[in-house]
């Protein structure tokens, strides 16, 4: 199909190359069933012309109210043949907070499956918005003729995805995705972790997640398999790195903590080569736990807005430089800003990045200065030019003039081996301004005192740092995805 657009910024379906090359290789498992290359190809095309049958126009936002399921995959790969944006919904959010997201997002037809219906149609009810079942796009019989032929080329420059943050210090913000962010986020990644032809990737994250869409893209341009789970489950990860083979996981922290326990003594098989760890700082106790037991942990930073991996270690230095989040991606950029100037080696300062992963622009804002993304985050560099995450700028306890980081008191916490989960909020204070607390969730079958988890921290913490109270708690405020959401920790 002929195209006025420049070759250069054009490329090949990616899942119909896949299936021509590899077209009996394995490409998807879920609870579902399984799909090789060529039978997800065909089933997308079948969802692709359903949709388009659907009277679905070219450049139309579909909203996706989806659970993890092939069905969402096949979206995902669909959304290219009608030149289509993808707006992933957040299937935990309330009616009023997913109707803010569609009308902000200006999506024209709602998607959801038979477990979100009540959901959906009470979204419509708010919206207006008109709402197709995953069921009866599946069960369409399509017409092959007629309606405009399916697009077989990908343009870079188009927006596949609008996903909102994860709003953990805020309101969300809808973050445009193009296809360009996606191809160079798992290019960055191969060129850093490598591709084998043994690989398998598993999705545990929550796809509308950028954690867990982006490992749907990754699979289809190496060509390897994605095992999808429906949610995250300690025992079914482990269970499926044993038994399936699973090569990569990408998970949180609070994740990784759960599979270790479940796991126990049992040593990881040598077939998984790589746990990325991201969505915020790693407690260095967890880091070191890894290393004692010889699983193959990288820490990895990056943000919705870089649609996945920015900065990620190398496994060449996964031991060297423990508590690192690595260096820059290729081709990605990274800068240390403090204030009106460039930090030097371990100054604290804002984490900027640049780099063709990196969101042209938030939904309805003018595109980022100069390219660069001033991300909100706190961090330093080594003399080596590696990056240590600090914090959240937002998330920053100014205390009597001193800075003071919630993820260093909480890494003390989890330092106890009494702590399971540990959240650090601030309070206001009429002599020093801002004070830290902190919540904590306790071991079973541990129950030190308030003033018993304050002195540890005294011991091991500067005084402005240890925090004022400590109250127990079942449950610590967390995202889908599974970070700390600190701002509900946060006092007046």
């Amino acid at each position: 199909m002929s195209s006025p657009l420049p070759l250069e910024i054009l490329l090949p379906d990616w899942l119909a190359q896949r299936a021509s090359v590899l077209p009996d290789q394995l490409a998807l498992v879920t609870s579902e069933g399984r799909w090789t290359f060529a039978d997800l190809d065909q089933d997308v095309r079948r969802v692709a012309l359903a949709l388009r049958d659907a009277d679905i126009q070219p450049g139309a936002r579909l909203g996706l109210l989806l659970g993890n399921t092939a069905f969402f995959v096949k979206l995902v790969h669909a959304a290219a043949r009608l030149s289509v944006s993808l707006v992933p919904l957040n299937i935990r959010l309330t009616v009023p907070e997913l109707s803010e997201q569609v009308r902000d997002s200006g999506c024209s037809v709602l998607i959801s499956d038979g477990d979100r219906s009540p959901l959906a149609a009470a979204v419509q009810v708010e919206t207006g918005i008109r709402v197709l079942n995953s069921i009866q796009v599946e069960s369409a019989t399509p017409l092959e003729a007629g309606g405009g032929e399916l697009q077989h080329l990908i343009d870079l420059s188009h927006v596949h995805t609008i996903v909102y943050t994860s709003g953990t210090t805020g309101r969300a913000k809808g973050v445009r995705l193009t296809y360009s962010n996606h191809w160079w986020s798992a290019m960055g990644s191969a060129l850093n972790l490598g591709i084998r032809s043994d690989d398998r990737l598993l999705a545990c994250l929550p796809l509308y997640h950028v954690g867990g869409l982006s490992m749907l893209f990754r699979a289809v341009i190496y060509g390897v398999p994605v095992l999808v789970h429906q949610g995250f489950d300690a025992a079914r990860v482990n269970e499926a790195i044993d038994r399936d083979g699973v090569t990569m996981v990408s998970v949180v922290a609070v994740m990784l903590e759960r599979m270790l326990a479940e796991r126990g003594h049992r040593p990881y098989p040598p077939t998984l080569r790589t746990v990325l760890v991201g969505g915020g700082p790693v407690p260095r106790a967890l880091l070191e736990e890894c290393e004692a037991r010889q699983v193959p942990v990288l820490q990895t930073y990056g943000l919705t807005e870089t649609a996945s991996q920015a900065v990620t270690l190398s496994p060449a230095d996964a031991l060297r430089k423990l508590g690192s989040a690595g260096k820059p991606l290729l081709p990605m950029e990274l800068r240390i800003v403090c204030g009106e100037h460039e930090a030097e080696p371990a100054e604290v300062g804002e984490i900027w990045l640049r780099g063709p992963s990196v969101t042209p622009s938030y939904l309805g804002q003018a595109p980022t200065p100069n390219g660069w993304l001033e991300t909100g985050d706190l961090g330093w560099r080594d003399e080596e030019g590696y990056l240590y995450v600090v914090d959240r700028r937002d998330d920053l306890i100014i205390s009597g003039g001193e800075n003071v980081y919630p993820a260093e008191i909480e890494a003390v916490l989890l330092s106890h081996p009494a702590v399971e989960e540990a959240g650090v909020g601030r309070a206001a204070h009429p002599e020093w301004g801002q004070v830290p607390w902190a919540a904590v969730k306790l071991r079973a079958g541990m129950s030190p005192s308030e003033a018993d988890l304050i002195d540890y921290c005294a011991g091991r913490l500067a005084k402005f740092k240890v925090p004022v109270r400590i109250h127990f708690v079942d449950e610590l405020p967390r995202t889908s995805s599974g970070k700390l959401m600190r701002r509900e920790l946060r006092e007046n």
